[in-house]
């Protein structure tokens, strides 16, 4: 397990040769990666959201495919579709875009809720059917989508059913003077990534990720997660707190951040640290909050200061 845990390091490593002063996001993905979710990458256009998802993939030696959603995409340029061949007098299946092992959805919140369902159904099923013939993806499967925020022209907000299903959101921002000095330094070069080199592979990033939930989690560190969800629902800020769903992907997430630390073990600070970027996009708050300008972060740093943290154990 140690040398693995090594190689998720030197896959932040290779990222950061196209992403500059990210390391705090970058960890947080490779994480959800390890946990065997999906991406939603929010910002404003040109913070290098999509260079940072090929850059993912090139490091992990993954096979990648990348759509630019616009309103005209149809589900079967997602899933595939069946063509007659006159010579043979068959169907021959066509393969779709998620036909891979990282797909890089760009712009998702541009294409119809019909595209955007067909895509969710497959994240979650990690396989699609064809005219009553059923193929999986590749394995491992990653969805990395990137979406403008709502009010940018085109776009429109996915429905919190849809947002759900990603196990993490996170956000790029803008960078320092000095991070940005040094993309200056680097816009020479026609691709960021091409210098990056695969450390891994599909089969490394599967061993991974099932090491990564054979990670040993105590009653009492899910305890703190359910009291953890409780809370977020019963908060008197927030209209809708966190599914069942947001649950078992905050579970996971923990696991994984205990095995990027090499450790065999969950403790609250995993949960606590990877707690925002799981629950961020799936807390909706209430008219009151909106009223009172409450941003999200503020009221998920209210749940986990109120949310007791179990007690450890130490040893003499």
């Amino acid at each position: 397990m140690p040398e693995r845990i090594h190689n998720a390091q030197y896959v932040i490593e290779e990222v950061e040769k196209a992403v500059v002063g990210k390391r705090d996001i970058l960890t947080r993905i490779m994480t959800a990666i390890l946990a065997g979710g999906h991406i939603l990458i929010e910002d404003i256009p040109g913070t290098g959201k999509t260079t940072m998802a090929l850059a993912f993939s090139r490091a992990m030696g993954l096979q990648e495919r990348r759509v630019q959603f616009t309103p005209d995409v149809l589900p079967s340029d997602l899933t595939g579709f069946t063509v007659y061949q006159k010579e043979t007098g068959k169907f021959v299946y066509q393969p779709g875009a998620v036909m891979c092992n990282l797909l890089l959805a760009d712009e998702i919140n541009r294409t119809s809720p019909k595209t955007q369902s067909a895509l969710l159904e497959v994240m979650e099923e990690r396989q699609v059917t064809v005219d009553g013939v059923t193929r999986r993806t590749g394995d491992p499967f990653i969805v990395i989508a990137t979406e403008n925020p709502a009010g940018s022209a085109g776009t429109q907000l996915l429905p919190e059913s849809q947002l759900d299903r990603f196990m993490i959101c996170v956000s790029m921002g803008y960078p320092t003077v000095e991070e940005e000095m040094e993309i200056l330094r680097r816009s020479q070069a026609e691709d960021r990534t091409a210098g990056i080199r695969p450390v891994i592979d599909a089969a490394s990033l599967r061993e991974m990720i099932k090491e990564a939930r054979e990670i040993y989690m105590h009653e009492r560190i899910c305890r703190y997660i359910a009291e953890l969800a409780r809370s977020s629902r019963e908060n008197s800020w927030i209209e809708l707190g966190l599914s069942p769903r947001g649950t078992v992907a905050l579970t996971a997430m923990a696991r994984a951040c205990a095995y990027l630390k090499g450790r065999a073990y969950v403790i609250p600070a995993d949960v606590e640290e990877v707690f925002p970027s799981v629950a961020a996009h799936r807390l909706l708050l209430n008219m009151k909050a909106k009223v009172g300008h409450i941003r999200v972060e503020e009221v998920i740093r209210q749940i986990l200061e109120n949310t007791e943290k179990p007690a450890l154990k130490t040893r003499r």
